[in-house]
């Protein structure tokens, strides 16, 4: 019984070019062509497929507005142009709105077009492969990042839906920045893991009602190196321990605990960074009261390009409006809830 082979829709009003992408590629994959991009779309809304390869000058829809709409569509195939331009401005436009792969510069060899495919594939099969490894990771550890959740807000009020809050914002900025689908779901994982090395600090710290000494502050720090020890040896979870291992670096350098700065920092982590500063300046303590939304932002503000990576800060600022009012509604509704039962 022969494999399934990958399914290909080529587009190009062009019979000639057509045709021989065709006869390049028709051994290897499965292929539907057509002349026409309004056909194309309605093909992709028929029938799936794994790599779209469309020309770049065509009447009516050009290949970038045709690979734009296509998106839409069908958001998981991989996209190609063929183009003769070499304009940055129309290839950006191309990577930024049609979320292209690749392109490729006509004239083209038919060996150049088979290998580019070939390597569209590879990655295909790879994010496909990081979309299921997150989502068995999500659903295995599922029960376990519930309990170690509850054990944290059983043990200090301070951190009560603190994880569920840090992680909610992570998540509206990944969606803000335009991250994968593999990169929010780490993100994800790694938002309600930060502070598992809090289980490591002392209670009497934890729960102090004067503000903390520095020596106490050390030991407040350690819990980072608690979180990675506790994670560590689960080989699954090996790149979430590295967006928390590095989840309290500054921008700056003056963070800890390796003193990386700017883009040495994960980006994960330089998102946990400010969901999880925010979070703490508006939760009250035993020992002061939270600040006001108006104060949290405007020491965020001031600590962008210093503690915080000025691209998410603009991130944050984008999305923490609604999702205050998201949490809020959430918040009202679960009370409702509770109290109808």
């Amino acid at each position: 019984m022969e494999k399934n082979k990958y399914k290909i829709l080529l587009v190009d009003d062009e019979e000639d070019n057509l045709s021989l992408s065709y006869r390049t590629l028709r051994l290897e994959f499965d292929i539907i062509k057509t002349t026409s991009t309004a056909d194309a779309l309605a093909i992709l809304k028929e029938n799936p497929v794994d790599i779209i390869i469309s020309d770049h000058k065509m009447p009516t829809l050009d290949g970038v507005e045709f690979l734009k709409k296509s998106y839409e569509i069908c958001p998981n195939s991989i996209r190609l142009l063929v183009t003769a331009y070499s304009d940055s401005r129309v290839l950006i436009d191309a990577i930024n709105y049609a979320k292209i792969y690749r392109y490729i510069r006509k004239p083209w060899e038919p060996t150049e077009l088979l290998l580019t495919v070939r390597m569209a594939i590879e990655f295909f099969q790879l994010k496909k492969g990081n979309d299921k490894l997150i989502n068995d990771l999500k659903e295995l550890f599922a029960g376990t990042i519930s309990a170690i959740i509850e054990a944290l807000d059983a043990k200090d009020s301070f951190t009560l839906g603190r994880s569920k809050r840090v992680t909610f914002f992570a998540l509206n900025m990944a969606k803000q920045l335009d991250l994968p689908v593999e990169e929010i779901g780490k993100l994800e994982l790694a938002g309600l893991l930060h502070d598992i090395g809090m289980i490591g600090v002392s209670e009497d710290i934890l729960n102090k009602a004067e503000a903390l000494t520095e020596e106490e502050f050390e030991s407040i720090k350690r819990h980072v190196n608690h979180g990675v020890k506790i994670l560590e040896d689960i080989k699954q979870l090996k790149e979430i321990v590295e967006i928390i291992r590095f989840h309290h670096e500054k921008f700056d350098g003056s963070g800890y605990l390796c003193g990386l700065k700017g883009d040495e920092i994960p980006l994960n982590s330089r998102i946990i960074a400010i969901a999880d500063s925010y979070d703490s300046m508006t939760s009250d303590r035993t020992y002061r009261a939270g600040l006001s939304h108006k104060e949290a932002m405007g020491r965020i503000e001031e600590q962008s390009g210093y503690q915080f990576d000025p691209k998410i800060v603009q991130a944050f600022k984008a999305i923490i409006g609604d999702s205050l009012e998201e949490i809020r509604v959430f918040e009202l509704s679960t009370e409702t809830q509770h109290g109808t039962n």
